[in-house]
């Protein structure tokens, strides 16, 4: 058995409360994992092309208001 599916065999026994503990943290390890994700290709330079390529279609008119 994968250490993924012990896990998940852990998650299935959880009380309600104690799965409401888990999601919560969850989400909150999950948006800390990809904001660091985020910020890594950021420093990286991977967005930007996309940033460039989006100034461009805007200063071209490109763009409209939402």
């Amino acid at each position: 058995m994968s250490q993924v599916e012990q896990i998940e065999k852990q998650i299935e026994r959880l009380s309600r409360e104690d799965l409401a503990d888990f999601r919560a943290w969850f989400l909150e390890f999950d948006a800390s994992v990809w904001d660091q994700q985020i910020d890594a290709d950021s420093q990286a330079g991977s967005w930007d092309s996309l940033i460039s390529e989006a100034l461009a279609d805007y200063g071209a008119g490109k763009a409209r208001e939402i």
